[in-house]
């Protein structure tokens, strides 16, 4: 699936925090959306998602070149984010069967192999509110990147994890991502380095 701004602009009230955009994200490839803390990464990325309006310009999700309904969208797209939250008084059992009752394993995966790969042997029946930071992140990512769907967003993926959760999200990444249009805020550029194309949401602010 591709997604299409023509001219598109968000603001809130007076304050445009971009506008002018013309840009196609194409399916299959990797991008990366860069800028610092503030600049209106994650704004883009909501609207990319289809959960929040342009102000201005147009938006479409195509597929073959035909205009996917936009009930169909969310259907389409896994997103993990540090500000979406997880369901605290739900085990990571409870929390992976929930999630994964409602949408679709990639191909090939058994949900019992997800606790494997969150690398997270001891924690299967733990509440998440007793988990650190680092390890609901690696929730929230395995989740998204878990998730049957052609678009996969994620904001600041690397948030909450160190060293060694950096490169086992790295790995995800060329494990799952395969194939699929994603698209990648940070203000770290060495969190998205394997998108070979990085669009700057500062040059989108005075147009």
């Amino acid at each position: 699936m591709d997604i299409v701004l023509e001219q598109v602009g968000k603001r809130y009230r007076l304050e445009w925090i971009f506008r002018g955009i013309d840009f196609r994200f194409e399916g299959g490839q990797r991008y990366a959306l860069l800028g610092p803390n503030g600049s209106g990464k994650s704004t883009l990325l909501k609207v990319l998602s289809g959960h929040v309006t342009p102000s201005k310009g147009e938006l479409s999700f195509q597929t073959g070149g035909k205009k996917v309904d936009a009930e169909q969208v969310y259907k389409q797209i896994s997103y993990a984010a540090p500000y979406i939250e997880l369901i605290e008084e739900f085990t990571l059992e409870e929390a992976l069967d929930f999630h994964f009752s409602m949408r679709p394993l990639l191909p090939g995966l058994q949900l019992r192999e997800l606790t494997d790969i969150l690398a997270l042997p001891r924690a299967k029946g733990k509440e998440i509110r007793q988990f650190s930071s680092g390890m609901k992140q690696r929730v929230k990512l395995v989740l998204a990147l878990c998730t049957n769907t052609p678009v996969l967003l994620l904001d600041e993926p690397a948030t909450n994890l160190d060293l060694q959760g950096i490169a086992w999200y790295k790995n995800l990444i060329e494990q799952f991502a395969a194939e699929r249009l994603v698209i990648i805020a940070s203000n770290d550029p060495h969190d998205a380095e394997f998108c070979p194309t990085h669009l700057n949401i500062l040059d989108y602010k005075k147009k």
